[in-house]
């Protein structure tokens, strides 16, 4: 299998680097090294390798910063991604794209189904649906996957976990949303059901993949402090509190739960789906070692 990865340099494209199976062939590319929403350039990219699966894992991520630059988000999330899946018919590559929880409003009483209605509250959401019906609509004859997650983090790169290390480091107090719901997930466990996606060859439509699991950004925050003292990561506590999302305004507004069903996606990968507080522990040891 040949892959074409989009967005390598973020951390969920270093995770899908960094876990790709023996065997395969996978061709690696940067924002810098290709603009996907320069038609000419992603044509001239699909046509000198031969690719049967492309990964975007490309996006403008800024929740807060996309109220602000609507245009740059849109050009991002939703033109550059039509110009894709229609580069991939054309070519006869199929399209895994990366989306997000963001795509609802956060009012639902159980998990999200990948069939449910989406309601985006801000820019971001609305931007990232309209890259999805682009790649359901045109990556050719219902080939094109929309793989949806949320509150990834990695080792490297920026999130919510080296956002806590840092502060919990800096301070010797810090508040937490404690009303926003959700599941933590680790880039890698992610980039294993990407692999496990294409190997299985699945059907197009809409996907879901987090860990297993809910939290609030308070219990999260929790558990890295106790993860990160038990390895040395942090040397002393500090006090975490939680407040409302009253408290802590932003631009964009954010679902209050955005916890994914992914009960059919689990049924059709090899990787085992793990708790998020293993796969944060996980996560430490891998940054302890390095």
């Amino acid at each position: 299998m040949r892959v074409l990865l989009l967005g390598a340099a973020g951390q969920v494209g270093r995770a899908v680097t960094l876990t790709a199976p023996r065997g395969h062939t996978l061709i690696t590319r940067t924002r810098g090294e290709l603009d996907i929403a320069d038609a000419g350039a992603v044509e001239r990219a699909l046509g000198a390798e031969r690719i049967d699966w492309i990964v975007n894992a490309a996006a403008y991520t800024a929740v807060d910063l996309a109220e602000e630059h609507a245009a740059e988000a849109r050009a991002i999330n939703a033109t550059a991604v039509a110009v894709l899946a229609a580069a991939a018919a054309r070519a006869g590559a199929r399209l895994l794209h990366l989306s997000t929880d963001f795509v609802f409003d956060g009012r639902s009483g159980r998990a999200y189904r990948p069939d449910d209605a989406t309601h985006p509250l801000g820019v971001y959401g609305a931007t990232k649906l309209a890259g999805e019906t682009s790649v359901l609509a045109g990556a050719g004859a219902g080939t094109g996957v929309v793989l949806r997650t949320a509150w990834v983090y990695a080792a490297a790169g920026k999130n919510f976990v080296l956002t806590m290390l840092k502060l919990m480091r800096e301070r010797e107090r810090l508040t937490v949303v404690g009303d926003q719901i959700g599941t933590p997930t680790w880039a890698t466990g992610l980039a294993r059901a990407i692999w496990d996606l294409m190997a299985a060859d699945v059907a197009g439509g809409v996907y879901h993949w987090t860990d297993l699991g809910v939290a609030s950004w308070y219990d999260f925050a929790v558990a890295i402090q106790e993860e990160a003292l038990t390895r040395g990561l942090l040397s002393r506590p500090a006090a975490v509190v939680p407040i409302v999302s009253a408290q802590y305004p932003t631009r964009a507004q954010r679902p209050a739960f955005s916890v994914l069903d992914t009960t059919a996606t689990r049924a059709l990968v090899a990787t085992p789906a793990v708790h998020w507080r293993q796969n944060l522990r996980n996560m430490l040891d891998e940054l302890r070692t390095a």
